[in-house]
């Protein structure tokens, strides 16, 4: 059930420090690869249908080794099949919601949704306007609230009205999903800052916050772990 609150205020994007700490993802990915223990005894996938969705200006290419992971423990999955994404949300949920109910049809279940940054926003949008294709939603450093206006890449969307788009985005969440939904979110993130990637709308909403940098997010074997249990959960 959706949750009946007001608009969030006093939000503020990610701190200088927080924003720096995105340039050591090279030692994150060190780290993480010496941390690979995490994955052990993850449960098996049931084959169901998986669909990647990537963040901002990224392409499939950065949800390659989730992708690899997932297909390894035995599910289904598939990248978005749309490029890189440039960001445009409405037109992106219309073309990704056809291409998701060829894909229903042809697999006769609905789908598992995991989107990283804007492609987490992408997901829980086409989960609200078409429930019947989607399972259940896992999202990574998504920006809940507000839009570009609290994100580090602010700047990108400049002359564009921060103020209406996040009371539009406000009136949307009210609205609610019904799909099981977690939010995966770290206080290091130095794009979508924790204050604006938590679900507080939804009853139904798992927050599960990890130690990650935004670009370490897809790449965390802490992360993949949340992921695995998620999906098996979910059966």
């Amino acid at each position: 059930m959706p949750r009946d609150i007001p608009l969030p205020t006093g939000l503020k994007p990610p701190s200088r420090r927080a924003q720096l700490g995105e340039l050591t993802l090279p030692f994150d990915m060190l780290r993480y690869g010496l941390s690979g223990y995490h994955l052990i005894g993850a449960p098996r996938g049931d084959g169901r249908p998986v669909a990647l969705l990537p963040g901002y200006g990224a392409s499939e290419l950065s949800m390659r080794p989730l992708e690899a992971y997932l297909r390894h423990l035995g599910y289904h999955v598939r990248d978005w099949g749309m490029g890189r994404n440039q960001g445009r949300v409405a037109a992106d949920v219309e073309r990704f919601a056809a291409q998701a109910a060829e894909w229903v049809k042809a697999d006769g279940a609905p789908l598992s949704l995991i989107g990283w940054s804007l492609g987490g926003v992408i997901a829980r949008e086409t989960a609200r306007a078409y429930p019947e294709l989607v399972r259940e939603v896992i999202t990574m450093g998504t920006p809940v609230i507000g839009g570009p206006k609290y994100t580090a890449l602010a700047q990108r969307f400049a002359g564009r009205d921060f103020d209406a788009i996040e009371r539009e985005i406000h009136a949307r969440n009210l609205k609610g999903l019904t799909q099981p939904l977690t939010v995966i979110y770290s206080d290091r993130d130095g794009i979508v800052g924790p204050d604006i990637a938590v679900d507080t709308y939804n009853d139904q909403a798992r927050n599960i916050k990890v130690d990650s940098t935004h670009l370490g997010l897809g790449i965390n074997p802490k992360v993949w772990r949340i992921v695995a249990d998620t999906l098996a959960g979910a059966r």
